[in-house]
């Protein structure tokens, strides 16, 4: 089978409402790009994750609709211009697109990860670089956690480098269960996973039994039910949260509270700018310190009863 892209250049008002309007007719897809990307008129726009950029298009945006090569190109766009009220139907290009595996074609852009000193993320369908690493099967999924975005891999190499042998650890927030494998794997005992999405649940007990590990992952609902006391109300060696500043705010008391004496808290999913105002809202209960920072992100610890936050990372490093 063979597709026709339509690449249509418009101003900012028209990009969103265009490309809604593609899709009524007829379009298979629809992606909306910087008309001007590779010069000097480039312009980035930023969002931070669970929050929609301000900007949603560019001032001169590239509409790019796919479309069956049989279809009626002029058509589609005529419909899509007249459902938006354009005074002219836009002049546009049409360009082929070639058939090709594109599931061998996706595949070969995940390639094995390499995490802190011996940690390897690798897809099913490649071989494991180093096999006495700890290695971790994982494939891209519907679930956040891949070891590819800075706040996964800081929670990694903090696991890593502060190994629990026969210890407890609950990962809140667990996505694909990446950090409960990690866990599990560098040798803690009673590992759980809690999450709000049932489909991340799903995927991280799957993960778990591709890794040859036993965990349990439960809804938030079920963790406080759960037949394991520790579990239900229990405190944990380590407590782990990946996942943003304001729910990680507002579960201060919570996660606090699941932490054993003498047990570590460590979170990430916050921005560098926003360290001491999570620090600031744990501070009644635990004090939190940045032990590292990647790419903005950074991964706050602290030590349940000390009365002061942890060295950095770079500090204890040898």
């Amino acid at each position: 089978m063979s597709w026709t892209e339509v690449v249509i250049e418009v101003a900012r008002d028209h990009a969103e409402a265009l490309s809604d309007a593609l899709m009524e007719a007829g379009a298979l897809s629809v992606s909306v790009e910087d008309a001007d990307e590779g010069t000097d008129a480039e312009k980035p726009l930023f969002g931070e994750p669970g929050m929609e950029p301000t900007e949603t298009a560019w001032d001169h945006s590239r509409v790019v609709a796919l479309t069956d090569t049989g279809a009626d190109q002029f058509a589609i766009v005529q419909e899509a211009a007249n459902a938006i009220k354009l005074p002219v139907v836009p002049s546009f290009t049409t360009r082929a697109v070639a058939d090709a595996d594109w599931v061998r074609l996706t595949q070969s852009q995940f390639e094995p990860i390499h995490i802190g000193k011996n940690i390897w993320v690798v897809p099913s369908w490649h071989e494991a670089p180093d096999p006495n690493g700890l290695i971790l099967e994982l494939d891209p999924g519907l679930a956040f956690g891949t070891g590819s975005h800075p706040t996964t891999r800081l929670c990694m190499e903090w696991l890593e480098a502060h190994p629990a042998p026969g210890k407890s650890v609950l990962d809140y927030g667990c996505g694909s269960g990446i950090l409960a494998m990690v866990a599990k794997k560098l040798g803690a005992d009673d590992v759980a996973g809690v999450d709000i999405d049932p489909q991340a649940i799903e995927s991280a007990r799957s993960n778990a039994e591709r890794n040859k590990v036993s965990i349990d992952f439960y809804l938030p609902d079920d963790f406080a039910q759960a037949p394991n006391a520790r579990h239900a109300q229990g405190q944990f060696d380590i407590v782990v949260a990946n996942i943003l500043s304001s729910p990680l705010k507002l579960m201060a008391p919570m996660l606090s509270g699941r932490v054993a004496p003498g047990g570590s808290l460590i979170l990430s999913g916050v921005l560098a700018r926003q360290a001491e105002e999570v620090a600031a809202a744990y501070a009644p209960f635990i004090k939190l310190g940045v032990w590292a920072e990647q790419d903005g992100w950074v991964a706050l610890h602290g030590t349940l009863g000390q009365d002061t936050a942890p060295a950095p990372r770079s500090a204890t490093a040898a």
